[in-house]
């Protein structure tokens, strides 16, 4: 029998992305609860991802921390009706590629399934690790940031301070789905007293935070700390510290694999 049978699972990410996580509960004989904490969205001016798009040439670099990035940019892509990214045709018009550096396997993925290449990733997927890595290979080039509207500034910060020419690109913003709000009334319908679940999961510190949030808007003030919270990384960890709640426990690999790995561990051997 898996270790995780019979266990509720809270899975935060957004509605679209759940499901990865929710299968590999499932295929573990628990049940995951999905109550987005999170929305993917267009950004509100598209104007500047365009322009960064049409002359990607001119950067030397690119920086893609997260897979949301890279999606936003192929739907951006195909929505201006501009040639296949990957194709011979991509690189007659718009020029050479700029070199490219992704934080963790999904955006990795992500920017392959555009036909492009990787040049760099780092050990660990976090903004602190690309920059240790990176080094000083940037000074003295344009580079591309696209991301989230709502990204932490570690990246740019040290790279402006390297005297690095970067732009900083909008490639989507999130929201808190208040829909949520309802399915969080039901998980703590006994003032938040009753454990409805086994463990909470979390994969950003949005997450984290927007949870609260909803938390918040069902009339909890609180966080639920007798649930165990757990994190895929350091940066979502921080934000639940953050916030009083101290993970149960943090994924080495801060994959979904590896949030996997470390929810079959801590219920290793429990009834």
């Amino acid at each position: 029998m898996s270790k995780l049978a019979g266990r509720k699972i809270l899975v935060t990410r957004a509605e679209h992305q759940a499901g990865r996580l929710s299968r590999e509960l499932a295929a573990h004989g628990a049940e995951a609860i999905e109550v987005p904490a999170i929305r993917i969205l267009p950004p509100a001016d598209f104007a500047p991802l365009d322009q960064a798009l049409r002359q990607l040439s001119t950067y030397g670099w690119m920086l893609v921390t997260s897979a949301n990035t890279v999606n936003a940019m192929l739907a951006r892509i195909e929505e201006l009706g501009m040639v296949s990214p990957g194709s011979q045709t991509w690189r007659t018009i718009f020029g050479p590629m700029p070199r490219i550096a992704a934080i963790g396997p999904a955006s990795e993925k992500a920017v392959r399934r555009m036909g492009w290449k990787v040049d760099l990733i780092p050990e660990k997927y976090v903004a602190e690790s690309l920059l240790q890595v990176l080094g000083d290979k940037l000074r003295g080039q344009r580079v591309l940031l696209a991301r989230s509207a709502r990204a932490r500034d570690v990246i740019p910060d040290a790279l402006r301070a390297q005297g690095v020419e970067l732009d900083v690109i909008d490639a989507y913003r999130t929201e808190i789905p208040h829909e949520s709000v309802s399915q969080v009334k039901e998980l703590f319908a006994a003032g938040g007293k009753k454990t409805a679940v086994d463990a909470a999961t979390f994969t950003s510190s949005s997450t984290v935070e927007n949870f609260l949030e909803l938390m918040k808007e069902a009339g909890h003030t609180a966080p639920p700390k007798d649930i165990p919270a757990i994190s895929i990384g350091p940066v979502t960890s921080k934000a639940l510290r953050a916030a009083g709640w101290e993970p149960a426990a943090e994924a080495e690999d801060h994959t979904i694999d590896g949030l996997m790995q470390v929810l079959l561990k801590r219920f290793a051997g429990r009834a």
